[in-house]
């Protein structure tokens, strides 16, 4: 399919969307937390993709899921370095607006997620610590494999592994206090 943009086929690129867009969605969105932040560094994303596609500067091997989500996660940590730099906004009431906006996200969030166990999976992902958050959405939701996380955080794959036994440690016992029952 690649090879297919690169000569001039429009479909194709609209293929390799189609066929990476839930994965690529689902991932950003779980580490940014927020549809409408998910929702610009998805097109962003995509849009880096064929730009790059269009320079040449992907070789096919078959982990074109990978690469993409590699792109996706890039955008992901620029992002949250730029929020970083924002100016904090604190209205006369003494609260932040951001997290007020952050407030009616949420609420079109939890619209989203159509079950219970969605939601309570959900909840536990974003109150993991981010490194252990960061692989299991890759895992999870990215279907990369440990390998593959390693190499896009810049761990060893027992660093992963580990994160990810920890995250599962944790969200076991975020059901343990909740009394959660998933079914």
């Amino acid at each position: 399919m690649v090879e297919r943009f690169r000569n001039g086929d429009q479909t194709a690129a609209e293929e390799l969307i189609a066929r990476y867009q839930d994965n690529v969605y689902t991932t950003i969105y779980y580490l940014v937390k927020d549809r409408y932040i998910a929702d610009d560094l998805f097109q962003d994303t995509f849009l880096k993709m064929l730009a790059h596609l269009q320079r040449n500067n992907y070789v096919e091997q078959g982990k074109f899921l990978p690469w993409i989500l590699r792109i996706a996660h890039n955008l992901c940590i620029d992002y949250f370095r730029k929020a970083k730099q924002m100016v904090k906004v604190v209205l006369p009431d003494g609260s932040d607006l951001m997290e007020l906006l952050g407030e009616e996200s949420h609420c079109h969030e939890q619209t989203m997620v159509k079950t219970e166990v969605e939601q309570s999976v959900q909840q536990m992902i974003t109150l993991l610590p981010d490194e252990q958050r960061t692989v299991v959405v890759l895992r999870t939701y990215g279907d990369l494999s440990f390998k593959e996380i390693a190499e896009m955080t810049g761990v060893s794959i027992n660093t992963a592994l580990g994160r990810m036994r920890y995250a599962l440690k944790n969200m076991r016992r975020m059901i343990e206090e909740e009394k959660m029952i998933l079914r």
